[in-house]
């Protein structure tokens, strides 16, 4: 039996990657709303897509604008498709979250919306944050921990 290993996180970023864990699990929920692999009823999805993003999903996404992002540009070239990319489907994910919150149980919505945020979560993890533990010191990372949560 070969085990998985798991992606290794500086351990400034350790809280922003426990929060993606629970956005993948959202993710996977709200992909499978309305169908028989659901397990949850639709307001039981809308429940937990609101405790995930009221207020810690959008503090996540501050965090990572407000903080991360701009101490990474003081290493690296934050002009790259990947950082663009983020930032942009940061916006998509806002807007979904906000309409799907607002009373909006469009099934085709809440699978789109999961789609978004597995890929985005994913992107993050293997893409971005890697990135970002390469370019900044230790004693910058070590200098945002208190910061992320």
């Amino acid at each position: 039996m070969t085990m998985r290993k798991g992606i290794k996180r500086h351990e400034s970023l350790k809280p922003l990657s426990r929060h993606h864990m629970i956005g993948l699990h959202l993710a996977l929920k709200l992909k499978r709303a309305g169908t028989e692999e659901s397990r949850l009823t639709m307001e039981e999805i809308m429940k937990e897509a609101k405790e995930f993003w009221i207020p810690n999903g959008q503090n996540h996404f501050r965090e990572e604008e407000e903080i991360l992002l701009p101490a990474y540009a003081q290493y690296a070239n934050v002009n790259q498709p990947e950082i663009i990319e983020m930032l942009l489907e940061h916006v998509k994910i806002r807007s979904q979250i906000e309409k799907l919150l607002n009373n909006d149980e469009n099934l085709d919505a809440m699978h789109e919306l999961g789609t978004l945020l597995e890929s985005h979560i994913r992107k993050e993890e293997r893409v971005i944050f890697p990135m970002i533990e390469k370019a900044l010191p230790e004693e910058k990372l070590h200098e945002l921990a208190p910061y992320l949560h």
